[in-house]
């Protein structure tokens, strides 16, 4: 699981809330997260792979926001990879592990080992957070014609710039000043908390406003200029609003015990006596929420892509062969490149180009068809006049 105390536990004068949680029952802790983080990547994998009978399926180049998801999901498989590594050294080796904060150790590469591991899991999970924050933000824009494929540079920059500095920084700060002799205190190992939970709470409090902003502006966008607003346009604009809710979701069942559990530590923390007879029940309720980490950051990779894409199959066609996969979607980039055409200007493109109009009207009935579940009625495809190609970046299929 993904959490600063993994850090602090590598300081020698580590506090008594961190030495609580990271020695109770270690091999039960560290068996959980391997098994978690396992089945998490297993079918994170399986979800992304290329199924059978989907070859034929033509998708035109990938939208930013369907790169943004890719990523997530790439992140959260790095990160579950670095969970399994990491616990099973514990498990495997553990005379190598007992030397970790030590003082005046003779051999350094436990304590190497020991930040080394937890920095990649807080890096990698940190930049996921990052990423999601980046997509609620390109949904957005897209849909306000304001975003394109060449804004997933800045993403990028954005996305690996702070989680790397906020990374460094954090570390730099906790191990001040060196990692053999921490300063003593909970005030040092503030702003490593700070910089490891601020993408986390950003996510948490951000993206649903911006999800709900999305929303809005979706449906202003099927109202069109003739400003009608009928029960199926209603319907795709609940469909997208239930994907941003299903991810939303899946965020905070995975990551809301880290903020239980290390307010319940903070609390643990400042007590002058944490074994006391009162606390037994804060530090019983923190043990449980530790555990319960382990079980479900870990989940998150797979979780995502089930309401990312929905269930993919089991069907995986392993044969290569060049093609889109399925999890790309719709782009308006096919239109101009990297451009997103105005109500107005969309309308006057149909009469200026019968090939772009035909291009258009061919990517709204297959988004229709995607938001659709695969419905195609009559009364659906009246809508395709007033879909803009920007719905396709923001909506993937089922």
């Amino acid at each position: 699981m993904a959490s600063p105390r993994l850090e602090t536990y590598c300081c020698p004068n580590q506090d008594a809330a961190t030495q609580l949680v990271m020695n109770f029952q270690p091999e039960v802790f560290c068996g959980v997260c391997i098994g978690s983080a396992s089945i998490s990547l297993l079918l994170t994998v399986l979800q992304l792979l290329p199924k059978k009978g989907q070859s034929s399926r033509k998708m035109p180049k990938a939208s930013s926001s369907s790169t943004i998801l890719l990523l997530i999901s790439i992140c959260d498989i790095l990160g579950s990879l670095g969970m399994i590594f990491r616990s099973s050294v514990w498990l495997g080796f553990p005379g190598f592990i007992a030397n970790i904060s030590v003082v005046n150790g003779t051999s350094m590469w436990p304590s190497v080992f020991c930040v080394g591991s937890a920095m990649w899991i807080q890096l990698l999970y940190s930049a996921g957070f990052w990423w999601l924050f980046c997509y609620a933000v390109d949904s957005y824009l897209v849909v306000r014609r304001s975003a394109g494929l060449s804004t997933i540079v800045l993403y990028h920059m954005m996305t690996w710039g702070l989680a790397v500095m906020l990374c460094v920084e954090g570390i730099a700060l906790l191990y001040y000043p060196s990692l053999s002799s921490c300063e003593n205190g909970l005030e040092h190992a503030i702003p490593h908390y700070i910089t490891t939970y601020a993408p986390l709470l950003l996510v948490l409090v951000v993206n649903p406003i911006l999800f709900r902003r999305t929303v809005s502006a979706v449906a202003s966008l099927l109202k069109g200029r003739q400003g009608i607003y009928t029960e199926n346009e209603r319907r795709l604009g609940t469909e997208i609003q239930i994907r941003f809710f299903k991810i939303m979701l899946v965020f905070v069942i995975c990551w809301s015990s880290n903020i239980i559990n290390e307010s319940l530590l903070f609390y643990l923390e400042m007590q002058p006596d944490i074994n006391e007879t009162p606390l037994k029940n804060i530090r019983s309720a923190a043990l449980i929420t530790w555990i319960i980490m382990g079980v479900l950051n870990p989940m998150q990779g797979f979780l995502f892509t089930l309401a990312f894409y929905g269930w993919t199959g089991w069907r995986v066609d392993l044969k290569w062969q060049k093609r889109e996969i399925p999890w790309e979607s719709m782009s308006s980039s096919t239109v101009g490149e990297n451009t997103y055409p105005s109500p107005v200007n969309y309308q006057n493109n149909i009469h200026d180009s019968k090939k772009t109009a035909a291009t258009d009207s061919q990517q709204t009935d297959q988004a229709i068809s995607m938001m659709s579940e695969g419905n195609t009625t009559d009364s659906l495809k009246k809508i395709k006049n007033k879909v803009k190609p920007s719905l396709d970046s923001i909506n993937t299929p089922e």
